[in-house]
Order: structure tokens, then C-alpha cells, then sequence
């Protein structure tokens, strides 16, 4: 049996609280036949699975802005404990940490984004920048060859 999805759901995601809210950066579709769009996202794998993609690098822009995990996570509507495991999980997949936290407590905690944090995020936005062209460019390329 072929289920069909509605665009309106394919076009949105459910959010921490289990409510659709319409997905973000996903461009609208031309009429029927008119367009076409080459869509995808990348990441980089590691040993242990994902090491980047865009959900990590944003948690990692986040903990720069913010100088800490919890205030990270929250922006993004992520658990703390979530957070944590991404960051850790980041840290010992690249071989150097990305992130040092310092405990909380009397003076609070505190974490930052360490050099190869830095070099993560430039490296990976650029490569995200890069397959955006080739999507637009194959995007073009698929639309010129339909009007034949």
C-alpha cells in the first residue's frame, strides 16, 4: 500500500514539544513541472558515527555565543543531558576537544569553544557552502535538461 504524504507535513518538523512548526531553510517549490531543486544535507562521519553536521555545529555556534552548554542547549530547545552527550561525543571523535566546560557551583561554570571548535566550524560551514553550489548547480543543470 503507497501512503501519501501531504507537502504540508513533509515541509515541517515536530519540535521538542510535539507540535509542527514548518521546517527552516527548505525553499518553496515552483508549480507543478515548472522547477526543480537538488536537496541534501552533509555531514562528516566518524569511528562512532555522525562527527558533524549541522545540528553539532550549531550547538557548538550556540555554546560560543552563550559561554555555556546550558544556555546552548536551551536556545535550541535541547536538553541539557543531550547537549553534553553531543559535545562529548564531538570531543573524543576529533582528537582534540572542541569544547572545555568548567563545573558550575559559587562562581558558576562556564564553556568555550577551543581552537579546533573554531577550525570545526569554518571547515564545515565551508564544505556546507560548497555542496550548497553543487545542489544549486545540479538543481539548474536537472531543470535545463526537463525543458528539452
Amino acid at each position: 500500500m503507497t501512503r501519501v504524504i501531504p507537502r504540508s507535513i513533509l515541509r515541517s518538523v515536530t519540535d521538542a514539544g510535539g507540535k509542527r512548526r514548518p521546517r527552516k531553510n527548505v525553499p518553496e517549490r515552483a508549480s507543478r513541472g515548472a522547477a526543480y531543486t537538488v536537496e541534501g544535507h552533509i555531514w562528516i562521519e566518524g569511528a562512532e558515527g555522525t562527527f558533524l553536521g549541522v545540528g553539532r555545529i550549531t550547538l557548538l555556534e550556540r555554546i560560543r555565543e552563550f559561554g555555556s552548554i546550558t544556555r546552548a542547549a536551551k536556545s535550541l530547545g535541547m536538553s541539557y543531558r543531550k547537549a553534553w552527550e553531543l559535545v562529548e561525543s564531538m570531543n573524543r571523535q576529533s582528537g582534540s576537544q572542541l569544547v572545555t566546560a568548567s563545573a558550575g557551583g559559587k562562581n558558576g561554570g562556564g564553556a568555550v569553544l577551543t581552537e579546533a571548535g573554531e577550525d570545526a566550524i569554518r571547515t564545515f560551514r565551508m564544505l556546507d557552502s560548497e555542496f550548497r553550489k553543487f545542489r544549486e548547480a545540479q538543481g539548474l543543470r536537472i531543470a535545463g535538461k526537463a525543458r528539452r
